[in-house]
């Protein structure tokens, strides 16, 4: 890693790492002056071990970015209406599609919530979203669950990680 301004670490594509809004840090700078974007938050370090990120697999996958705000009854833990159930349901069918590698999510305080799931290719992505349960579930979201969403699918091109020796 290099330094970057205010000797942050900089990953190999240019974006500072540091700590920001989120679970404990506490708000950071923003990525650049051009940007309304924060730096991605970082945990203060209490709970990482049981915290693991999907493995970085040999690329090119793709990743598709769920990034969500739930409405204040789709919120609420053990709230009526089926949320935690049916994402349960999800999970247990999208593991079942050849080509599916994993899941990452994180949340926020504050209501964001980001899931990643990572496939090998193209099809493995369609035949997730053409899944007639998960059609169903995404109908159900729009109309109970959510108050707004994001979906990207993008073809991960370089992929690397680290994890801490201990002992």
């Amino acid at each position: 890693m290099d330094a970057g301004r205010n000797g942050q670490e900089i990953d190999p594509s240019g974006i500072p790492f540091g700590k920001g809004a989120g679970r404990g840090a506490t708000a950071g700078p923003r990525v650049d002056d051009m940007s309304d974007h924060f730096i991605a938050p970082v945990a203060d370090g209490t709970s990482a071990a049981s915290v693991v990120p999907v493995a970085a697999y040999e690329p090119p996958y793709y990743a598709v970015v769920f990034t969500s705000v739930k409405t204040e009854e789709g919120g609420r833990e053990g709230a009526a209406g089926g949320y935690g159930e049916t994402n349960e349901r999800m999970e247990e069918l999208v593991e079942k599609i050849p080509g599916y590698l994993g899941m990452d999510h994180a949340g926020s305080p504050g209501g964001l919530s980001i899931t990643v799931g990572y496939f090998r290719d193209a099809d493995a992505v369609e035949e997730w979203r053409t899944n007639a349960e998960h059609r169903a579930a995404q109908q159900r979201g729009r109309a109970e669950w959510y108050e707004r969403y994001t979906l990207h699918v993008a073809k991960v091109e370089r992929s690397h990680g680290f994890e801490r020796e201990h002992g």
